[in-house]
Order: C-alpha cells, then sequence, then structure tokens
C-alpha cells in the first residue's frame, strides 16, 4: 500500500506539472490535450479503484469475524470525515472559481466578429468565382458556335477579351487541344483531377478556389463545350484566375485568426476540465491517505490483539505449537504468557492422546486392510439390526450398493429389492432362531442373471464388545458347480464304460437270430421277427450315441492351439446351413483380429450352436436366425440369436449341466460340452433370453497368445 502511495504521489506532481506548461503554451496544449485528458482520468479511475479495494477488503474482513476490523472500520470512519468534509467544501468552492475565471476570458462579441469577418471575405471570394463562371459559360457558347479546327485562334482571342489568365481546351479523354495564357502563365497548364473531368463530362460545371504548389490560391472554373464531330462530341474549358493578393491574403488571415480564436475557445472547455480532474485527483489524493494513515494505525493499535486471537483460533483448531513473544510487562505483556503456558500444557495432553489414538488406528487399518482383502462378504450390526459395517466382498457378492442399506434394519431390506429381502429374512430369521449361538446355512440368493448358492454363517458379538452380530459369507456356487460337473463327468464316464461293453453282443446276437430264424418261420412270424431286431438294433444305436456323448463329456478336450481367422471358420460351417435361406442373416465384423484356438473344437461349438437355433425354430411360421461376429474389449465375440420360444427360466441355472434339455430326445450334453471347450480357450459363454421371445447364446474368446 505504502508503494502505491509514492507512485500516485509522483504521478499526479507529473500530471501537474505538464498541466501548468500546457496552459502557458497554446500549440503543446492542443498537442497534449487528449494525452493529458486520459492520463489524469486514468489516475482518478485508478485511486478510485484503490480506495474502493480498500473498503472492499476491510468489508471482507468484517464479514470473516477477523478481530480488530471494527477498530479499523471506526478509525477509517473518523480519518475519512476529516478529510472528506473540508475538501469537498474546497473543492466545490474552486470547480465553482474556475469555472467563472476561465469563462471571464472570453467575450460572445468578438466571437461574432471573427464570424462576421470570415463570412465576408468568402463572399468576396465567392463573387470573384461567380463571375469567372460566367466567363468560361459564355466562352463555351462561343467554341460550340465555331468550326472545331478555329478553336485555338477563337480560345486566344477570347482570353484576351475576358483577361483570364489561363485557359485551356482538353478533349473527352483529358488530353490538351487548345491552351492560351498570359505573360504570367507558365508554359505548361495545370490539368484538373479526374474526378472534374468526370464531373464536366456529365453536364455539370465545376469551380472551386484551390491552391496550387508554388503559385498560390487560384479559381478554377471548368465547363462542358458541346461540339458537334465525328471524333467527339464534348470538349472541356478551364479557365484559371488567381485570387487577388491582397484579397488572399486577408482571407487567410481571417482564417488563421479565428482558427487560433477557435482553439482557444476549446482549450477553455479542455482547461475547465483538466483543472477539475485535478482538483478532483487532489481531494482523492487526501482521502485515500487518510484511508490508508487509518488502516496503518489500526494495526499498530490491534497487532497484538490480533497476535493473541491468532493463537486462540490456533488452539481452538488443535495448533498448540505457536509460541507468541510478550512485548512488554504491561497487562498485556502478563496475558500473552499466561496463553503460552496454557497452550503448552495443552500440547502436552494431546501428544498423550494422540498417541493412544494412532494405536487404535493403527488396529483399526489392520483390521479394515484384513476385511478389504477378504473374498468373504462381512457385515456387521448392531443390536437393533441396523448395518453398520461392510467390506467390498460383501458388495460384489450380493450386486448391491451397501450405501443403499444404511438406516434400514435388516427387517426392512425389501425396500431395496427382492433378491436382498429374501436373503433379509433368512439371515434375521436364523439370527432369531439361535439367539446367542453361532449357526451357519447355505442360502440361494438370486441377486444377477443366474442363482447363486452362499454359505452363510452368523455369530452374536459379546455384550462387552458390541452386543452386535457379525454374518460373513462366501459364493461356493462355483465350487458346488464343479463339484456337480466332476460328479457329472464321474457318471458319464462309468455309464460309457458299463454300458458300452453289452451293447455289441446285443446287437450281434439280434441280427443272428434274425439271420438263422427268419427263413424257418411263417411269413407273418418272419415279419415280426424282423421288425423286432430292427427295433433291438436302432435301441442299440441310439444307446451307442448317447454312450458316446458321455463320453465325450466325460474326457476333457485336447485343445491344439492356432492362428485362427474366425470368420472364415464361422463361413464353412454356414456352407452346411445354406438350405435355411434367407431366415439367416449374417453381419461379420470386418477386419475381425485373429485368434488363438482349435479349429476343429471352435468348428463342432459353432456347428452345436447353429443346430440349437435351428431345432428351436422348428416350430415357428417364420423363423430368423441371426449371426454376428464383433470386437469387444474382452476380445472377439461371437453371437448367434433366434426368435424362438428361448429358454424356460427354470433352466436357466442349469442349461450347462448335463441332462438339462429342452428337447423331446436331446441328452442335454450340446452346451454342456460347448462350455467346456470355450473354458479350454479361456473364454466365456453367456445366454439370455430375447424380448418379446428368442434366446441368445454368446461366446468371448480373447485376442493374442494364450497363458
Amino acid at each position: 500500500m505504502r508503494y502505491v502511495l509514492i507512485l500516485c504521489t509522483v504521478l499526479s506532481a507529473i500530471l501537474l506539472y505538464l498541466l501548468s506548461t500546457a496552459s502557458a503554451n497554446t500549440e503543446l496544449f492542443a498537442k497534449n490535450y487528449p494525452l493529458l485528458l486520459g492520463l489524469n482520468s486514468a489516475l482518478a479511475l485508478s485511486l478510485m479503484g484503490l480506495i474502493g479495494y480498500q473498503l472492499w477488503v476491510l468489508r471482507r474482513k468484517i464479514k470473516a469475524g477477523v478481530f480488530g476490523t471494527k477498530l479499523t472500520l471506526r478509525l477509517l470512519l473518523m480519518f475519512g470525515l476529516m478529510a472528506l468534509i473540508p475538501g469537498s467544501v474546497i473543492y466545490g468552492v474552486s470547480v465553482q472559481f474556475l469555472g467563472k475565471s476561465i469563462e471571464s476570458w472570453f467575450d460572445v462579441r468578438v466571437d461574432n466578429a471573427m464570424e462576421s469577418g470570415l463570412s465576408l471575405g468568402q463572399t468576396a471570394l465567392d463573387n470573384l468565382l461567380h463571375d469567372l463562371t460566367k466567363k468560361a459559360n459564355t466562352m463555351a457558347v462561343a467554341l460550340a458556335e465555331q468550326p472545331v479546327n478555329s478553336h485555338q485562334s477563337l480560345l486566344n482571342t477570347l482570353r484576351e477579351q475576358t483577361g483570364v489568365q489561363e485557359a485551356t481546351l482538353f478533349s473527352q479523354h483529358g488530353s490538351i487541344i487548345a491552351v492560351s495564357g498570359n505573360e504570367h502563365a507558365g508554359l505548361m497548364p495545370d490539368f484538373p483531377r479526374t474526378a472534374v473531368l468526370r464531373q464536366v463530362r456529365q453536364q455539370q460545371p465545376f469551380s472551386r478556389i484551390e491552391p496550387i504548389p508554388g503559385k498560390g490560391l487560384y479559381m478554377r472554373v471548368a465547363v462542358p463545350v458541346n461540339v458537334l464531330s465525328l471524333q467527339e462530341d464534348i470538349r472541356i474549358l478551364q479557365l484559371l484566375e488567381p485570387v487577388p493578393k491582397d484579397l488572399a491574403t486577408a482571407a487567410e488571415t481571417v482564417q488563421n485568426v479565428y482558427r487560433d480564436y477557435q482553439q482557444l475557445s476549446l482549450s477553455r472547455l479542455g482547461l475547465k476540465r483538466l483543472y477539475g480532474l485535478t482538483l478532483t485527483l487532489t481531494m482523492l489524493l487526501a482521502l485515500l491517505t487518510a484511508i490508508s494513515l487509518a488502516f496503518v494505525l489500526s494495526e499498530k493499535l490491534s497487532a497484538p490483539l490480533n497476535i493473541l486471537a491468532e493463537g486462540t483460533r490456533a488452539v481452538a483448531k488443535g495448533d498448540f505449537s505457536r509460541m507468541h513473544p510478550a512485548h512488554g510487562r504491561d497487562e498485556l505483556g502478563v496475558l500473552m504468557q499466561s496463553f503460552n503456558s496454557m497452550t503448552r500444557q495443552l500440547s502436552d495432553a494431546r501428544a498423550a492422546a494422540e498417541l493412544n489414538q494412532q494405536q487404535v488406528e493403527t488396529a483399526k487399518a489392520y483390521l479394515e486392510s484384513v476385511l478389504a482383502n477378504l473374498t468373504s462378504g462381512v457385515l456387521t450390526f448392531d443390536e437393533r439390526f441396523y448395518l453398520r459395517a461392510g467390506n467390498p466382498a460383501a458388495s460384489q457378492i450380493l450386486g448391491i450398493d451397501l450405501s443403499k442399506l444404511r438406516g434400514l434394519k435388516l427387517f426392512e431390506w425389501g425396500r431395496v429389492g427382492e433378491a436382498v429381502d429374501a436373503f433379509a429374512q433368512v439371515v434375521a430369521a436364523e439370527f432369531q432362531k439361535s439367539a446367542s449361538k453361532d449357526w451357519q446355512m447355505q442360502v440361494e440368493y438370486n441377486g444377477g442373471i443366474a442363482n447363486q448358492i452362499l454359505l452363510v454363517r452368523g455369530s452374536h458379538m459379546p455384550a462387552e464388545v458390541d452386543n452386535g452380530y457379525v454374518l460373513v459369507f462366501d459364493d461356493i456356487t462355483h465350487l458346488i458347480r464343479a463339484q456337480r460337473d466332476a460328479a457329472w463327468g464321474e457318471v458319464a464316464r462309468r455309464l460309457a464304460h458299463e454300458i458300452k461293453n453289452p451293447l455289441t453282443p446285443i446287437q450281434l446276437s439280434a441280427e443272428r437270430l434274425e439271420h438263422k430264424l427268419a427263413d424257418k418261420l411263417e411269413a407273418a412270424d418272419a415279419d415280426m421277427l424282423r421288425r423286432s431286431t430292427q427295433t433291438i438294433v436302432n435301441q442299440v444305436s441310439a444307446l451307442k450315441s448317447m454312450v458316446n456323448a458321455f463320453g465325450e463329456y466325460a474326457r476333457a478336450p485336447s485343445v491344439n492351439l492356432q492362428q485362427l481367422d474366425l470368420n472364415r471358420l464361422v463361413r464353412e460351417v454356414l456352407t452346411l446351413y445354406e438350405p435355411l435361406g434367407s431366415s439367416m442373416h449374417i453381419e461379420l465384423a470386418p477386419d475381425l483380429p485373429e485368434i488363438q484356438g482349435d479349429p476343429t473344437l471352435l468348428r463342432q461349438v459353432i456347428h452345436n450352436l447353429l443346430q440349437n437355433a435351428q431345432d428351436a425354430l422348428a416350430e415357428e411360421a417364420s423363423p430368423q436366425i441371426q449371426i454376428e461376429t464383433l470386437v469387444v474389449p474382452e476380445g472377439v465375440r461371437f453371437a448367434v440369436r433366434d426368435n424362438g420360444p428361448g429358454f424356460p427360466e427354470r433352466l436357466m441355472a442349469r442349461l450347462f449341466e448335463p441332462y438339462a434339455t429342452t428337447k423331446q430326445k436331446g441328452t442335454g450334453l450340446g452346451l454342456a460340452i460347448v462350455k467346456k471347450i470355450i473354458e479350454e480357450h479361456q473364454g466365456k459363454i453367456q445366454v439370455e433370453n430375447l424380448q418379446p421371445h428368442g434366446a441368445c447364446i454368446a461366446i468371448t474368446l480373447p485376442i493374442g497368445e494364450l497363458a
């Protein structure tokens, strides 16, 4: 603030000096008038802005409750009034005095006399120009009545008769035709401007008084000369006559005096403005100085109080490190020493509390880290079954944001969703039934696309700890599914082993019986024997197919990975389904990246999915199958959609299990084998029903090298 005040004072002194210099020199004043006016205005606005900024800072401190601002405001009002009241009186009197003094320097009668003299000179010049124009028109009429070849001699005669200094006849294009001048005329005539020629060609005479370099002030008149000629129909006559020297000198003198007088009149308004701005600047400087002095004095008086207030606020915020030196031995110094002693005691007490708190925080952070990295879901409840805490695994397994359960009792979780409501009811009932005992059970949870099987364990915390409840659960769906798949694989392996062996002897024995007895029986009996034998053979073939399917399911596929173009493989398989015709819609993504896969096994997967879609559309009047490939963030996706009836909801959770089928004669091993092949390729398979009807089976295979 101090440097700003010094800068403003220096600038104001410079501007005042320039103002006094310009006032004594009219030319300098007229030249620097805009600059001085702009600088004074800018400095005045800057001072006003600085005062406004100081007041704004004080207002913000008052709103913020800064200690000592009220004292600053009181001193500011006092010093401001002391500077403003006398300054305003002096300012008003000075402005009135300057206005009347400057106005007295000018007289209205002199202004009128100057304007009359200027008007008189202009009238005399206009009369001379009018006489020259008449002469030019007379000469133009005479030239138009005579033949073109006599214009030169006629122009000399007419110029001598009229007493004109110079007469020039131009063609319509501006070239000289004839020139006539007295002894005062130059060797070369003065050419008119192109605009003058253009105006005369339009039958509009030109007359003006204008200066000619090196010659002085001249009257120029140009009129059209209408001639009858095959080459042109108009010529231009220009007359030049100098303005009388005495009249030109007098007119120029009057004009210069009038211009100087106008500049003085202009300076009258400028002086008023500059002196007014200077007075305003002086007043603003005084007011700014008073306000700044008020700020400085108030800061001096309130500095010790501000130090004590800052220390109090720091202690209130928990900062006990500030120790302020006690200046002086008065009551304020004693108060500062007592404050430092109190702060030191509080700091020691807080250090001990922080040590204990840090130990608790460390233990809590360790426990939270353990819970956050657990794959099991953990939920804790208070004694009224309100949710208190939960780990990320719990939110992931339940498929719900735990923040939505805050403030709800376990019995009220139905507001969030049906699946979590059913889970909450089972858990609440088990807690109430088991009382203080620990319990464990399996719960089916339908929180997503497929059902989940959760292994849930609950316990009651001791009363001396929290008197609440702890719930721990794991998603064992994949574990049970793996156990079920292993059991089905073992069953399939044993069935394939136990059933396949007697099938061939049964078929051979039936065929041998038919061969031995067919010729020894009558026609009716032989026919019955043949039909019975054929039935046995057909059923044995069906059993062999079923046994082969079970054997294929039980046997882990041997994957032979190689670079593979999935679009090409799909097109090869689709050639087998060409009879379907327009019912198939194929959308294969261009530039599909290659994958690592076994072409034989993937061909089996594609064929199985297309066959399932075709079987699902057996009873559809307008069957539609859509095959598409596309690139997704996880890799390459192959999807088959149909508009059939879709999968029953009861089978959605068991579609990939053996013998889970919607076909009357199906074994239900197709999708199970497809799933095993895709898992061997480290891919994923998804099944969903479409609206209003239909189904979609999609497989996603990774791009690049497999681990």
